[in-house]
């Protein structure tokens, strides 16, 4: 009967034992299978993650916003280097002076009022018929005025001089005589080399009706502020925009760690109550293991009392 006994309780603590290893093992597998995304979730998770993609209207004021920026600065540069240079043979650009046409004389075949047009430096003994030359004007209906004329043909213009011993002396001074091709008048003075400035290599169409015009207030509002403000504000806007975007991202981080603590909370509860049940369980185990001795102590018991009698 002892033998009998001990065997039961040994069994009953292998049982146990068993339980005992192998609940946790099924406790871990269950967590690891709620803990694991099915591809639903993770196809969630990876469109949570994108971020958005900006809308055509958003684009669409993107590509606007830097074509003004680009075109403001252009217009800056062109402002500047046109205000430094223009009209001004003194100042060049890569050997380049620009000048600004301020008459149709030469309208019929080469440039119009208000064209660009670009003059290098010439050495006046290559210079020939043909040729369009900047001087200035010895003419007295515009002297000293800048002129763009083209050669008709060369000539010498007398000029006398007083020598060391003051002998006046007469020279001979290398001359080009020049018209504009509109009317095909020749100009009064020829133009000697000391008066030239370049040679015409050149022009822009109507460029200088521009730069006249950013020299005007309605030009200066139009070309340079107007853009300014506009790229401002937008720059402003997408400011404020970041900035509600930034906000809202925050209460959404928020919003899921809140989220992330509730599901942890639940996770805990509930492996709290699986742990509780399997307690429940082992004490059960171990209540039925211990139960069947006495009534075998008795019916063992029992049969020998007739031994006894007999």
């Amino acid at each position: 009967m002892e033998n009998e006994q001990l065997q039961i309780n040994q069994s009953s603590a292998q049982n146990d034992e068993a339980t005992q290893q192998n609940q946790p093992i099924d406790t871990q597998v269950t967590s690891e299978e709620q803990t694991a995304p099915t591809d639903g979730e993770a196809k969630e998770v990876e469109a949570e993650e994108q971020p958005p993609k900006p809308s055509l209207i958003s684009r669409i004021l993107n590509v606007v916003s830097w074509v003004f920026l680009v075109l403001t600065a252009l217009v800056m540069v062109f402002t500047i280097v046109s205000s430094l240079t223009f009209n001004r043979t003194d100042k060049k650009i890569f050997g380049v002076s620009m000048m600004i046409v301020l008459s149709d004389s030469m309208k019929k075949t080469d440039f119009a009022a208000g064209d660009l047009i670009f003059i290098t430096d010439v050495d006046p003994k290559t210079l020939k018929e043909g040729d369009i030359i900047c001087f200035t004007s010895q003419n007295k209906e515009n002297f000293g005025e800048t002129v763009t004329h083209k050669i008709k043909s060369k000539t010498v213009v007398e000029e006398t001089i007083t020598d060391e011993n003051g002998q006046q002396k007469t020279i001979y001074i290398p001359a080009f005589i020049t018209y504009g091709t509109t009317t095909g008048e020749e100009d009064a003075s020829p133009v000697t080399y000391e008066w030239i400035k370049g040679k015409y290599v050149g022009h822009l169409p109507a460029v200088g009706h521009v730069f006249n015009f950013l020299k005007t207030p309605a030009g200066y509002v139009c070309i340079i502020l107007i853009p300014f403000v506009l790229l401002i504000g937008y720059q402003i806007f997408n400011a404020i925009k970041a900035y509600k975007l930034y906000k809202g991202e925050q209460k959404d981080e928020i919003k899921e760690e809140r989220k992330n603590l509730e599901q942890e909370r639940a996770e805990n509860l509930k492996m709290l109550e699986e742990m509780r049940a399997l307690k429940a369980q082992l004490d059960a185990m171990k209540s039925q293991a211990t139960a069947p001795t006495a009534p075998v102590q008795t019916e063992q018991s029992s049969a020998s009392e007739p031994k006894q009698a007999e």
